[in-house]
């Protein structure tokens, strides 16, 4: 991978500013690295202010040849938002952090505005501030912003009640590989005039075009909330506790899952136990549209629970506990954690966690797991693998859950780290028809080439 020419250099600041322009191998490292410790050598850093300049660089690189892959918060884990290191095609990584405002909500639309760069805290913000609600939500929700999250079609811990990201798309503005603006922008629930494209881009990942704002669909806050952290004897109790809750007439807006060891390294790093000396082998974390008098006479003799903690939402206590657990993985590993997300059947998710616990035992390594239960995706870390070991760790995880019927990746992407294990998840037909759709959008192949579909 190398720098695009000074020429072209040259070129790129007269369209955004000298100051927007990054080649210093120092000052470009916050891009060139992503969450996951990959990183890159050399490649230009460009940071447009708007659609119009986004669609003059997308144009030049077009026309030179040179790679692009478009970054949002680059708090991706499977290497889609940085370029590879070993590449020798001259590259470009364009920051959509400047496109970062966010429209005034249309309150009777249900839905905003927003530009590819704003934060997820930021659509929250302005959802709130207007009575209403945006449907994702991430323990990233400060740094993780609309493009990149449209990018992978996030999931998050709302999914339950409200989809994926790509179920919250209204409208959208993209630049396309020529260079051309492709802009729907409609706040119309049904609209079913030809093709889907904002859902075709949504999980596309940078390949097919960039993405600069988005048209978002906001929904009702629940009247009230009660947030219940349940202790259980292990993923099994969790999953019947489960059964049992979606049962009672309360609609789940975020139902998480945390097995032990996780929970044990979230506490000692700071955070409070709501069960000090509990042998629970899992914690079940459940939002329900209800208040605290509902629930726990929902939870009344229910089976499988060991004890219960219920709070009025949003209980930022108890959510605590949930979304501390990626950083303190982080502390705890002695070598970089081989992170995977993925998703299996609803009912087998027990049995994953069991495979994988037994598994890491096997292997000598430490295995946290946790993760929406409710939708069947679990973020699989496996701690102190050694050195060396991490891609037959990999295979076999990702095997054993292809084999069971789930999927290598539930709303992380695919990024490069798994375009070769494509065909764990899709047919050969399946794959011609993307690459068809690649080729047809991006027929120079200069569209973050090498993330999702591996390059012959």
């Amino acid at each position: 991978m190398a720098l695009p020419d000074s020429g072209l250099v040259s070129r790129l600041r007269e369209i955004v500013g000298d100051a927007h322009v990054i080649t210093d191998p120092d000052a470009a490292t916050a891009y060139l690295t992503d969450w996951a410790g990959g990183s890159t050598g050399s490649a230009a850093v460009v940071r447009p202010a708007d659609t119009d300049q986004t669609a003059r660089v997308v144009r030049l690189c077009a026309d030179h040849g040179v790679a692009l892959t478009p970054q949002g918060g680059n708090t991706g884990l499977v290497g889609g938002s940085v370029p590879p290191s070993d590449d020798p095609r001259r590259w470009v990584v364009l920051s959509t952090r400047r496109l970062d405002d966010v429209e005034a909500v249309d309150v009777d639309g249900r839905c905003v505005g927003a530009g590819a760069g704003a934060t997820l805290a930021a659509v929250q913000a302005a959802a709130a501030a207007a009575g209403l609600e945006f449907g994702v939500d991430l323990a990233a929700r400060d740094s993780a912003t609309v493009g990149g999250m449209v990018g992978t079609n996030a999931g998050g811990i709302r999914m339950i009640v409200h989809g994926d990201m790509r179920a919250q798309i209204l409208g959208i503005e993209a630049v396309l590989a020529c260079g051309d603006v492709l802009r729907r922008w409609r706040p119309l629930r049904k609209d079913n005039v030809g093709y889907h494209l904002p859902g075709l881009l949504a999980g596309s990942e940078g390949t097919l075009a960039v993405v600069t704002r988005v048209l978002l669909r906001l929904v009702d806050r629940p009247s009230a909330t009660v947030v219940a952290m349940i202790a259980v004897r292990d993923s099994t109790a969790a999953g019947r506790v489960l059964s049992q809750v979606r049962g009672g007439g309360h609609r789940l807006e975020a139902v998480e899952i945390m097995t032990r060891p996780g929970v044990d390294l979230v506490v000692a790093g700071g955070s409070r136990d709501p069960f000090p000396g509990s042998d629970a082998g899992a914690y079940l974390l459940m939002e329900l549209a209800a208040d605290a008098a509902a629930a726990a006479e929902l939870l009344t003799g229910v089976d499988g629970l060991l004890d219960a903690v219920v709070a009025d939402g949003p209980a930022r206590d108890l959510w605590a506990l949930r979304e501390g657990h990626t950083e303190a993985i982080a502390r705890s590993s002695v070598t970089t954690p081989v992170k995977l997300d993925v998703s299996v059947p609803l009912g087998d998710v027990p049995a994953l966690i069991d495979w994988v616990e037994a598994y890491a035992a096997r292997r000598a390594v430490r295995a946290v797991l946790f993760g929406h239960l409710g939708d069947g995706n679990i973020h699989v870390n496996l701690l102190d693998v050694p050195t060396g070991g991490e891609g037959d760790v990999v295979d076999d995880v990702l095997d054993h859950v292809a084999a069971v019927g789930g999927s290598i990746s539930a709303e992380h992407g695919i990024g490069r780290a798994k375009a070769h294990r494509m065909p764990l998840g899709r047919g050969a037909a399946d794959i011609a028809a993307m690459r068809a759709v690649k080729s047809a959008l991006d027929p120079h192949c200069v569209m973050n080439p090498g993330v999702v579909l591996p390059e012959d």
